[in-house]
């Protein structure tokens, strides 16, 4: 192959006039028909002077268009940089920035917005809005709808997707086109996909949930999506019984079940439904076989390593598991300040390895090394442990990591918002159980007794400085937070204070 991840996920269905995906009104865009406009992008990106290895950034909306400048990016050999819809134009700055991406496209809303910023970093300036329009869709609908294919190998980056850590900047995690390839073809055998399957998808395409599970999985095995731009939960009750499987974060079976009109008849020909990017509550489990009779089937990843464990297609799916580790893919847990391996039964840190695990971080060895050993196991920052059969149950995280709906969320970073408003002395953020998004955002402040703390004000703050899933769903303001001898502050004991403030 001169391009595998090109030739395996989309070059295989050159000329295929089967559907691939199918939009809310209707409409539906064939195999052909999207490698054709991808085609058109790859012409494009290299007249707009990208050469292979250099990273274009897109902060767009998901549409089809969207996804064919994924298959574009693979066919001219560029880093596929996608970046959350959410994000401020100080947070794309530092991304942009980071990656040296030479190109960025972004709706047309917000171009005014991110035009210093792209002129600052010397990048040029794109846009392409959900309906298709836009300057990058008009400068290629004249070009040709073919393309010669860049040649790569799999040890050739294919991806940048920015993670952060809870006291540093984010890291640009490195994904290849082997990681991505191997990871899908796992997956497709695992979940027992096939040309015959027609995939829900609600999920946003910046992260790997959507982009590298859902969508390279369906490309893998030639099947259809119904590609829907969000959740939305009158469409996804209307679309089910034309699909056979749906991938989704705990969020969507919460608002599922929410509904009279989602039950045992509705869901009757689905084959699959799976769900990930956070911790799915056991009473979702059991609520959802009673009204339905299928078993959600959980797994677990990340953004450094895409899938690392499943719960099985066919066999006991256990709730309150991530199931055993995918073919392929070594998982252990270990001791964190050892490193050796623990008996079944203790919890300790879960490490991973294997043809998934990400390369490093963009420009941060020494990051690098601290999280990725010299033989290849990834120390994920997970505690979990496993059981007499194999199957992995995450008990939480030595890094205060929260995960709200499926988004990674990093406190450190609120933190410093909320520290820099008027009145704050300090503060501490910390994630809770959240029945609808698996965690959510509390904040916690302490006054600097200068004056009386507004949290209105406070709140109107923080939504012009970060994204709205970063938020604090609340404030509460204390004397002092809690320390131990050494002065460092006890999250665990503010975690364990206010667990019950959205579930009980």
């Amino acid at each position: 192959m001169t391009n595998p991840l090109y030739d395996t996920l989309f070059g295989c269905h050159t000329g295929k006039t089967s559907v691939f995906l199918t939009l809310p009104d209707g409409q539906t865009i064939t195999y052909a028909a999207f490698l054709e406009t991808a085609a058109r992008y790859a012409t494009l990106l290299t007249q707009l002077g990208l050469e292979p290895g250099d990273r274009l950034a897109v902060q767009i909306a998901k549409s089809p268009q969207a996804l064919a400048i994924y298959a574009a990016c693979a066919q001219a050999g560029i880093v596929f940089l996608p970046l959350n819809t959410a994000y401020t134009a100080d947070e794309v700055r530092y991304f942009v920035e980071n990656s040296g991406a030479r190109v960025v496209v972004c709706d047309s809303d917000n171009a005014p917005a991110l035009k210093d910023m792209a002129d600052a970093c010397g990048a040029q300036l794109e846009t392409l809005n959900a309906d298709g329009s836009g300057s990058f869709h008009s400068k290629s609908h004249p070009l040709a709808s073919s393309f010669v294919t860049v040649e790569r190998s799999e040890d050739d980056l294919a991806a940048f997707l920015y993670t952060s850590g809870t006291t540093g900047r984010s890291k640009g995690a490195m994904l290849t086109q082997g990681n991505l390839l191997s990871n899908a073809r796992v997956l497709v055998d695992q979940w027992q996909f096939s040309k015959d399957d027609v995939l829900l998808h609600a999920l946003p395409i910046f992260h790997t949930h959507g982009l590298f599970v859902a969508s390279n999985v369906t490309l893998m095995a030639g099947s259809q999506m119904i590609f829907l731009p969000k959740f939305d939960l009158d469409q996804i009750i209307a679309q089910l019984p034309n699909a056979t499987t749906m991938m989704g974060v705990p969020t969507f079976y919460t608002r599922l079940l929410s509904d009279p009109r989602f039950d045992k008849t509705l869901t009757q020909h689905m084959r699959l439904f799976v769900s990930g990017s956070a911790p799915l509550l056991a009473d979702t489990h059991v609520q959802f076989q009673e009204r339905t009779g299928h078993r959600i089937l959980e797994r677990y990843g990340m953004t450094e390593t895409n899938m690392n464990t499943s719960n099985p297609y066919s066999g006991d799916r256990r709730a309150g598991t991530v199931g055993l580790p995918l073919p392929g893919t070594e998982v252990k847990v270990t001791d964190s300040a050892t490193g050796k391996t623990l008996p079944q039964g203790e919890i300790g840190e879960i490490e991973v390895r294997g043809p998934n695990v990400f390369q490093g971080y963009w420009q941060m060895p020494e990051k690098t090394a601290e999280e990725l050993r010299s033989d290849g196991f990834f120390i994920t920052g997970d505690l979990g442990c496993f059981d007499a059969d194999g199957y992995l149950s995450i008990v939480g995280r030595n890094k205060d990591l929260i995960i709200s709906g499926g988004y990674n969320i990093y406190p450190k970073e609120i933190e410093l918002v909320l520290d820099d408003q008027p009145g704050v002395l300090e503060s501490a953020v910390i994630g809770v159980p959240h029945p609808d998004f698996g965690e959510t955002v509390v904040g916690v402040l302490v006054a600097d007794g200068s004056q009386e703390l507004d949290l209105d004000a406070i709140k109107a703050s923080v939504a012009t400085t970060l994204a709205r899933f970063k938020h604090p769903q609340r404030l509460i303001v204390l004397p002092e937070l809690p320390r131990n001898t050494m002065g460092k502050v006890q999250k665990k004991a503010l975690r364990d204070t206010y667990s019950g403030l959205f579930t009980t």
